[in-house]
């Protein structure tokens, strides 16, 4: 078997709306079929549109529900968080029938990158093949359009996807070394490229850079001085150049967890401290989960469209902490200290800098420790209640209120309905 690396990038077209094109027996290049919550506002969200809607009445990746074209056949798919998600896995697991486990890197819920150099020899066939079989397997099983690129690395590939591979049948596109010079440095604007932001763009053009072969020509040490080690990497990329191994999985670690809101209706002050009461409860259960404590609390409260504005707080703890009580009450100090009467939208809150839970602990000269010990005991036994039978399994009685959204979310995925 020959272990020399050889990267493909497999993309799923339009994966929302294609996923409920499949279940409803539907062609996406065909039927004008959107997944957007249609029980929510004009301003929410298109998650995505099939290709027949992007092909004929050009709707960008991102929109908002009244932005789309008024048809009388459009079909409004309501999120279903749970089936995208078994799907992926589905997929996951076609990529698993051809390559094994380690040369598998899934990079979000439609796409994933895949080693396929060392099994080449032994299928017998092309890279271009066998990355069709992959593709066939998934339409026949599952009735979702795969697109491809591939490349002697990760970043090749990607790029390759990006600027052919998704754009028409038979949706592979296969890029080498050969193809820098005459593919990838005439790809512009440079934001095209994967990995560059429009605040990298703006910096290259104030040193005098515009394009990738200006900057494939570039003096490394000149790149190494602006932009420190990026300006190295920078330099790679522009000459084709990824030394990314996918076998060398990377495990970050965590320095804080967030939970954030935004809220289907204008929220007073009252209302907006109810659902920082429940989000501190979520985080801080997340948190006792990672066997973490939290040394700085965060607070971003964004206004209504009509007023604008907010603000983003943080304050550092006497001492770290894992206590519902502890961590709300330093929200509600910064809540109080900067808000302003105007309507609300958007709450954000944050718990920072994690240390263990297993480090030396300074105690609370004010508080007896029993009652420390109380409260920890406390908060561990409704940890495990809700671990055994759902997080709705116990909880405050103000979720009955009117303003609370804690049920609700606790029945999302990712903001949407599961």
């Amino acid at each position: 078997m020959n272990d020399k690396a050889l990267y493909c990038v497999i993309d799923l077209k339009s994966f929302y709306a294609s996923c409920e094109c499949a279940a409803r027996g539907l062609n996406p290049f065909k039927t004008p079929l959107v997944v957007c919550d249609p029980t929510r506002g004009p301003s929410t969200i298109v998650m995505s549109s099939t290709p027949y809607l992007k092909a004929n009445y050009k709707i960008p990746n991102v929109c908002r529900r009244r932005d789309l074209p008024h048809l009388e056949d459009m079909i409004y798919a309501q999120p279903r968080m749970a089936y995208y998600i078994e799907m992926s896995s589905r997929v996951v697991s076609i990529f698993m029938d051809h390559v094994a486990e380690e040369d598998i890197h899934v990079y979000s819920i439609d796409e994933s990158f895949l080693n396929i150099g060392p099994y080449l020899s032994l299928a017998k066939q092309t890279p271009e093949e066998f990355v069709h079989e992959i593709q066939k397997q998934i339409y026949e099983e599952l009735g979702l359009t795969a697109t491809a690129g591939i490349g002697p690395n990760m970043f090749l590939a990607k790029i390759a996807l990006d600027n052919e591979g998704k754009k028409r049948p038979p949706y592979i596109a296969h890029w080498t070394e050969k193809d820098v010079p005459t593919k990838l440095w005439s790809i512009s604007p440079i934001t095209e490229i994967w990995g560059i932001s429009r605040g990298t763009e703006a910096h290259l053009k104030r040193i005098g850079i515009r394009s990738m072969k200006e900057l494939a020509h570039c003096d490394r040490g000149f790149l190494e001085e602006e932009f420190g080690v990026m300006g190295l990497q920078l330099h790679d990329l522009a000459n084709g150049i990824d030394r990314t191994d996918i076998r060398q999985k990377y495990i970050p670690k965590e320095s804080n967890l967030s939970i954030g809101q935004t809220l289907s209706k204008d929220y007073s002050i009252p209302g907006a401290k109810l659902l920082l009461r429940e989000m501190c409860d979520d985080l801080a259960l997340r948190m006792r989960s990672h066997q973490k404590r939290a040394n700085v609390v965060s607070l971003f409260v964004g206004y209504s469209a009509a007023t604008g504005g907010g603000f983003s707080r943080q304050k550092k703890l006497e001492k770290p902490s894992d206590d519902n009580d502890t961590l709300y009450r330093t929200i509600l100090e910064i809540f109080d200290a900067f808000i302003e009467p105007f309507p609300i939208r958007n709450l954000g809150i944050s718990f920072g800098k994690l240390s263990d839970i297993a480090s030396a602990e300074q105690l609370d000269l004010f508080e007896p420790y029993s009652l420390t010990l109380e409260k920890r005991k406390l908060n561990h036994t409704i940890d495990e209640i809700k671990r055994r039978y759902g997080q709705n399994a116990c909880l405050r009685s103000s979720c009955l209120l009117p303003d609370s959204t804690i049920i609700e979310r606790h029945g999302q995925i990712g903001g949407h309905k599961a």
